[in-house]
């Protein structure tokens, strides 16, 4: 299966969920090009961005697996196959 680029926005409304959401990307940490977390302490949340070059059964499967977690929301992005480009 051919690799694409995407990326995963990540919300977390309760911190106790670092944790598990941590060890999960861990678990794909070979397909994690970069992230970065910005804290909005105003609202009380984190705004994590990851970003990945893997196939798409992959990517799906990291998105479900944080988006399952209790206090997290997750929203994926991806660049276009080769065949939507023409």
């Amino acid at each position: 299966m051919e690799n694409r680029v995407a990326l995963i926005g990540i919300i977390v409304s309760n911190r106790s969920a670092a944790e598990k959401m941590n060890a999960i990307l861990h678990e794909y940490g070979d397909y994690i090009i970069g992230r970065m977390g910005v804290p909005y302490k105003k609202r009380g949340i984190s705004v994590i961005s990851v970003a990945l070059d893997a196939p798409a059964d992959v990517v799906s499967a990291l998105s479900g697996k944080l988006g399952a977690l209790k206090d997290v929301s997750t929203k994926t992005v991806y660049t276009k196959t080769s065949d939507e480009e023409e």
